[in-house]
């Protein structure tokens, strides 16, 4: 694991580095939600939501289903546009940003059902992440200047996403027809090899196994440890938030609920009532 780690802590040869400050220092706040209210139609989504997640940690976002987690998560990446609050990623309004602007930005997440293209090998798909680090213009790409060498580059780096996740073997087959657990890992390398600063994970353990779910959680911390990332995760395996979260943030009904470190949200009356209902 470390060595495929080491080898996406580099940027990409030829590969300006991102433009902007370069971040706040560990532990201070990366991303703040503020008063976050989303509605479709008449309906309210989300109600004035907040919560902020710190430079290194993971955060996890949890709830019963109808939340509000994934509405949270398409408000940050820009894919549903709040009627109130505001989002900051690292100091800068991100309300400002397109949905497209973000992989530049040092952002990356992962989606509830699989995004990817069967069509393409699975080392294609992961290089469609790498995007944002390609540096051919459009004066030099009709005449391939720079482009053999670029794509070569971004091959490597998506094979080195690979590896990270273990399922470099299958680099050179289509997605079409592979295991579902092995398409969950490909759209985590997709993520993983733009470099990110944050790195939004939508349900990653859905459809793997107890031992699949183990390694993710080790993967995890290690992606924190290793290569400094923050992860901000929606999570309904409580074992594997339990495990890894650094900060839990729990939502009801479109609203905040509880926060906290993981020992403290666990046993919380509050939270226990939402996803199993009073007693009385």
């Amino acid at each position: 694991m470390s060595g495929p780690l080491r080898s996406l802590k580099a940027r990409a040869p030829g590969a300006a580095p991102r433009p902007g400050p370069a971040g706040p220092a560990p532990g201070g706040t990366l991303l703040a939600v503020r008063g976050l209210t989303v509605r479709f139609g008449g309906v309210a989504a989300l109600r004035d939501v907040s919560f902020a997640v710190r430079s290194g940690e993971i955060c996890a976002l949890i709830g019963p289903n109808g939340a509000g987690k994934t509405t949270a998560f398409n408000a940050i990446s820009r894919l549903v546009q709040p009627v109130a609050g505001a989002i900051e990623f690292d100091g800068a309004d991100l309300l400002r940003a397109r949905a497209a602007d973000l992989s530049a930005r040092g952002i990356a997440r992962t989606f509830q059902n699989l995004a990817l293209w069967p069509g393409l090998t699975v080392i294609e798909n992961v290089m469609v992440g790498a995007h944002c680090l390609g540096r051919t213009g459009f004066l030099g790409a009709p005449f391939g200047w720079g482009v053999r060498a670029e794509h070569r580059e971004l091959s490597d780096r998506a094979y080195a996403a690979l590896a990270v996740f273990g399922i470099e073997d299958v680099a050179f087959q289509p997605c079409q027809g592979l295991p579902f657990g092995t398409l969950r890992r490909v759209e985590l390398a997709r993520a993983l090899v733009s470099r990110p600063r944050l790195l939004m994970l939508d349900e990653p353990a859905a459809g793997l196994t107890q031992g699949d779910v183990r390694e993710l959680g080790a993967l995890l911390r290690a992606l924190r440890d290793e290569l400094g990332l923050t992860l901000l995760l929606v999570e309904h395996h409580m074992k594997l938030v339990m495990d890894i979260a650094d900060h839990v943030v729990a939502l009801d009904s479109g609203a905040n609920l509880v926060s906290g470190r993981p020992d403290e949200v666990r046993d919380d009356p509050r939270l226990v009532e939402a996803y199993l209902g009073s007693a009385r």
